[in-house]
């Protein structure tokens, strides 16, 4: 099964008005600060908080009522980060300061400039957490590139050209950096992507396989279950399950 590319920038570059009903757009929202996508990050952050469709009243005044709302996405944040590898007092730390900010904020306008400098300040500490053993430049450049291209074939070919580097020595470079070969990052890294499309959105594993660009379905569940211990059916099955939401 061959599907565009456009798909897969569908998936992560999702336009509001073509939501897919099984995801949840905050879920995107925290696990893409997550992942350290600060261009994404900037896109979904246009959407200012307090123009924020559905939000519950928590208190008789619009501006109070918003200070907790927003006190409730710091701790989300907080937890989301701490489970995506930032520790625990640096990130309740952030959350406890950007609260105690917003507390003293005056108007709306105030706690969306807030949002948007939090929202960025925690996507750009997980963006360097995933890059704190990289030390030279071109292994940086290359994981970056690998997180902007997941829809494509990626090579050590590519690599070594936005590099300008031998393909043998930025080998050498990656792993030395990384503990990982350039084709095991890759992997770990589009397997990570694909446990989260199996878990919220409505895509079938050959679609996943495609959208990331395995060369089959086969190759696709091989790869996972070495690096899950799990089929994809298997790991959506027990995942769905254990969060209580029904299988599809």
């Amino acid at each position: 099964m061959k599907i565009s590319n456009k798909i897969y920038r569908d998936y992560i570059y999702k336009d509001e008005a073509v939501l897919r009903a099984q995801y949840d757009p905050e879920l995107e929202f925290y696990t893409t600060i997550k992942s350290g996508n600060i261009e994404k990050v900037n896109e979904l952050c246009q959407a200012k908080i307090s123009h924020k469709k559905g939000l519950g009243e928590l208190s008789d005044t619009p501006l109070q009522s918003l200070k907790y709302h927003f006190a409730i996405t710091m701790a989300m944040l907080a937890r989301y980060c701490i489970e995506g590898g930032l520790d625990l007092s640096t990130s309740y730390s952030l959350s406890d300061f950007y609260i105690h900010t917003a507390d003293r904020a005056n108007s709306m306008d105030e706690l969306d400039e807030l949002h948007t400098t939090a929202c960025l300040d925690y996507t750009g500490r997980m963006k360097n957490l995933r890059k704190k053993k990289i030390t030279s430049k071109p292994v940086a450049r290359c994981i970056d590139y690998i997180y902007d291209h997941l829809h494509t074939k990626i090579t050590l070919a590519n690599l070594s050209e936005l590099t300008g580097l031998n393909s043998s020595y930025l080998s050498r470079l990656f792993h030395k950096e990384t503990g990982m070969t350039v084709s095991d990052y890759i992997q770990q890294t589009k397997i990570e992507t694909a446990k989260n499309m199996l878990l919220h959105s409505s895509y079938s594993a050959a679609e996943i396989a495609s959208i990331l660009a395995f060369s089959d379905q086969s190759y696709f569940s091989e790869v996972f279950k070495k690096q899950t211990g799990l089929t994809p059916k298997r790991y959506q099955s027990l995942n769905l399950n254990a969060s209580g939401l029904p299988d599809r």
